[in-house]
């Protein structure tokens, strides 16, 4: 304290008053980022970190990215969307669809065999996203990205290679729709995060679970189960995520911070996002190659014959209860088409 005093008097009261009013201008700001998987995995490495410390160099430090991983925070998945409109964080990254049927129009990009390219889909989704969902079902937050992962498929104890297969098997189901994707299969689902798959797994809990391949390294899947069944074409399954900021927080920061913001927001970052957790797949499905696990490929021939019929119908009960929601289902469905479409024909 002497020091700090000494200091404070010697420039003087003129100079001080310079001083804090150049440190008004150059505001400076701390964001804690709350998300729900180690810090080690791929998404909090690959995609969570290089955004924070794009916006820490980009802002010449002026803003500062506290990260939180494992729910540090407190809590549990499922609130982390309350809790950045509720301020406990400033930034969270999460499932959307861990908070069932509140934002319905996301579920189009989780409907069985919708999504063949995550970068096409995270591109349609940001898309959507503008012109759908962002004063409407998002109007509490400021959505800095939208994305998917890759291809969703089964890790399980038994091995699936038809629908038959899965009859009476508890697995874990990463959403609402894939709940309802696995109930149509013939399975039991259990909805649990992401975190409670390993000790649910160990313990018999559950027979298998959905998950892309990315995350099982982080989860040590391949260690707990010896059999995956992957699918060629459009996948089995895909989830969604965002990446939200508290509105008033990104409401409060200065101009030229929120144009730092912006630039690693939208559009581009949903694209990376989406296509670098897919691109992280392979190295994790050649852990469990190397293990010497069962990975059952179903090929795209075989998905359509015998998987899809199966599973169409939940296209039409999907439109159905977003027209009660006074939402245009297939309109959505026809529109995500497209744009994922019009993404793969660009590129």
């Amino acid at each position: 304290m002497t020091n700090r005093r000494m200091f404070f008097g010697a420039i003087g009261g003129a100079a001080l008053a310079a001083l804090m009013a150049t440190s008004a201008v150059a505001q400076e700001v701390t964001l804690k980022l709350h998300q729900f998987l180690p810090a080690q995995a791929n998404v909090p490495k690959l995609i969570l970190d290089v955004w924070a410390d794009n916006v820490e160099r980009d802002s010449g430090g002026r803003i500062k990215v506290d990260r939180f991983p494992s729910m540090q925070l407190g809590g549990a998945p499922p609130e982390l969307l309350d809790q950045v409109i509720d301020g406990v964080a400033d930034v969270v990254w999460t499932v959307v669809g861990y908070t069932p049927g509140r934002f319905p129009s996301t579920e189009v990009f989780e409907l069985p065999f919708m999504v063949e390219d995550a970068r096409a889909a995270s591109s349609a989704y940001w898309k959507m996203f503008e012109s759908h969902m962002k004063d409407t079902e998002f109007k509490d937050v400021h959505i800095l990205g939208t994305w998917v992962h890759g291809p969703g498929m089964f890790h399980t104890a038994d091995p699936i290679q038809t629908p038959a297969d899965l009859q009476g098997m508890k697995i874990r189901g990463a959403s609402r729709m894939v709940n309802e994707l696995l109930k149509t299969l013939g399975a039991e689902p259990v909805g649990m995060p992401v975190p409670a798959i390993p000790e649910a797994l160990s313990k018999g809990v559950i027979d298998g679970t959905t998950i892309p391949w990315e995350v099982t390294g982080a989860l040590k899947v391949p260690e707990l189960v010896e059999n995956h069944t992957e699918f060629q074409g459009p996948a089995l399954y895909n989830v969604t995520f965002v990446l939200a900021m508290n509105k008033g927080v990104y409401d409060g920061l200065a101009d030229d911070l929120k144009a730092v913001i912006d630039k690693n927001s939208g559009l581009e970052f949903s694209i990376f996002a989406g296509g670098t957790q897919s691109d992280a797949d392979g190295p994790s499905r050649q852990v469990a190659a190397d293990r010497g696990n069962n990975i059952i490929t179903i090929s795209k021939e075989d998905a359509a014959a015998n998987w899809m019929p199966i599973v169409e119908p939940i296209y039409a009960s999907w439109a159905a209860e977003m027209k009660e929601k006074g939402i245009d289902g297939q309109a959505l469905i026809d529109g995500a088409r497209a744009l994922m479409t019009e993404y793969q024909a660009s590129n």
